[in-house]
C-alpha cells in the first residue's frame, strides 16, 4: 500500500456475472466512501459485462480462469496478484474463494477475510464431506468469517466448527432510492395482455438455473385454471431473466398450454422498471443465502412469496410482508397466489409493509457500515 492512500482489499469471487451475490459486491463498492478504502476484484474464472456497473473508476478486475490454467494455475496466479497490488486484506468468497487464503497469507497479506453467501444445486445445504472438510482446513488461513444470514452463521458454527466470535453477520442492502414502488409495465416492451388494467401479473426475477426452480412456479400458476378460471385468465406470468434452464421451462410452459399468459423475458439489466411491473413477487428456490432480488422486491413495494429455505425467512415477515411456504410445493403456491389474486386490499396491506421493512432494517448503509467496520477491526 502507498503512503496516503486507503487501504486495499482484494474481493476473490467466482466469477463477475450477473447474480445476488456479485450485486451486493458491487453495491458495497461503489457506496463505499472512497477514501476509506480501495479495492479490486480477482475473479477465479472471468467476468462479464456486469462488471460496468461498478461505477468507481479505480477499481481493477482480475480474470483468473481456472480452468484453463488449473487449480495450482489459480493458487500461483492469486499469489502473484498479493504480491504485486499488495492488498492489506483478501475477502474470499464461498467455496471456490478458499483457493486465496493460502497464497494470501504466503504472499504476506496481513488480513484474510472469508464470507460465505449462499448454496448451489451441488449442495442445497452444505452437507457434502468434502466442502465441510475444505472449509475446516482452511479456517486457521482466516482472520475473520462473514456470513449475509444468520442461518448460515448457524451452518459455520454447528456444520464447520467455527467459534462464534470469529463469524460476524451483515444482510445485504438494498437501493431504496433505486428500487422504489411506481407504475412500470408502461416503461416495458411488455405483450399487450400484460398492460391490460385488469391484469395482474405474478413475476419472478433471477438466473434460470435449477436451484431457483422456476418450474415449481409454473406449476403452481398453470393450477390457477383448477381454482377459478375466470381468475386464471386475469393472471399473467412475467419471468426475468436467462440461464441453462431456459429451453426447458419454455417447453414446459408450453406444454401446460399457458400460451399468451406467461412471458419470457430473457436476459435484462433493467430490474427496477421488471419489478414495478409486477404485482407480486416468488422466489420458489430450493435455498437461499440471502436473496437480493427479495430484498429488491420488497423495497418496490411487493408482497413476497418465498421459500422457507435458508436466509428467506429472516427477511419475509410471513402474514406481514407476504407468505412462506415449503420448496416444490407447487398447490400450496397455487393456493396462494389465488389469495392475492382475489384480494387487491391483501396485495396492498404485504406490499407497503415489505417497503417499509426494506427501509428500517435492510438498508445499503447499513451494510456497507457494517463491512467498513469489520475491515476496520482488523488493523
Amino acid at each position: 500500500m502507498n503512503v496516503g492512500q486507503p487501504p486495499l482489499v482484494l474481493h476473490v469471487i467466482h466469477h463477475l456475472v450477473i447474480g445476488g451475490m456479485e450485486n451486493g459486491l458491487v453495491n458495497l463498492i461503489n457506496h463505499m466512501p472512497i477514501q476509506r478504502y480501495a479495492h479490486a476484484i480477482a475473479c477465479v474464472e472471468d467476468f462479464s459485462s456486469f462488471r460496468n456497473r461498478i461505477t468507481r473508476p479505480d477499481v481493477d478486475v482480475f480474470a483468473l480462469q481456472r480452468t484453463k490454467i488449473g487449480v495450482w494455475g489459480l493458487r500461483r496466479a492469486l499469489y502473484g496478484l498479493c504480491r504485486r497490488l499488495r492488498p492489506t486484506i483478501v475477502h474470499s468468497r464461498n467455496l471456490s474463494g478458499l483457493d486465496a487464503l493460502l497464497p494470501a497469507r504466503l504472499a504476506g497479506v496481513p488480513k484474510r477475510v472469508h464470507g460465505e453467501h449462499g448454496w448451489d444445486i451441488s449442495d442445497l445445504h452444505g452437507t457434502q464431506r468434502r466442502s465441510t472438510l475444505l472449509r475446516r482446513l482452511h479456517s486457521p488461513l482466516v482472520d475473520r468469517y462473514v456470513t449475509v444470514s444468520q442461518h448460515l452463521e448457524s451452518y459455520l458454527r454447528q456444520r464447520v466448527g467455527i467459534r462464534g466470535e470469529r463469524i460476524r453477520q451483515i444482510y445485504n442492502g438494498v437501493d431504496t432510492r433505486r428500487f422504489a414502488p411506481g407504475g412500470g409495465r408502461n416503461a416495458m416492451n411488455l405483450p399487450e395482455r400484460f398492460r391490460s388494467a385488469d391484469a395482474v401479473v405474478i413475476g419472478t426475477v433471477g438466473r434460470l438455473q435449477a436451484v431457483k426452480d422456476q418450474a415449481t412456479l409454473i406449476h403452481a400458476f398453470a393450477g390457477l385454471a383448477q381454482c377459478d378460471r375466470a381468475m386464471a385468465q386475469r393472471a399473467r406470468l412475467l419471468i426475468v431473466g436467462d440461464g441453462p434452464e431456459h429451453p426447458e421451462l419454455v417447453r414446459l410452459a408450453a406444454s401446460l398450454e399457458l400460451g399468451d399468459r406467461v412471458h419470457f423475458t430473457g436476459p435484462l439489466e433493467d430490474v427496477p422498471t421488471a419489478l414495478r411491473a409486477l404485482d407480486v413477487f416468488v422466489l420458489p428456490s430450493l435455498n437461499e443465502g440471502i436473496s437480493n432480488t427479495i430484498l429488491e422486491a420488497m423495497a418496490t413495494g411487493l408482497p413476497v412469496l418465498a421459500t422457507a429455505v435458508g436466509g428467506n425467512a429472516e427477511l419475509v415477515e410471513d402474514g406481514i410482508t407476504g407468505r412462506l411456504f415449503t420448496t416444490r410445493d407447487r398447490n400450496a403456491l397455487t393456493t396462494l397466489l389465488a389469495d392475492y389474486l382475489v384480494d387487491p386490499r391483501l396485495r396492498s396491506s404485504h406490499g407497503q409493509a415489505s417497503r417499509a421493512r426494506a427501509c428500517d432494517r435492510f438498508s445499503l448503509d447499513a451494510m456497507v457500515n457494517g463491512y467498513a467496520e469489520l475491515y476496520d477491526g482488523l488493523h
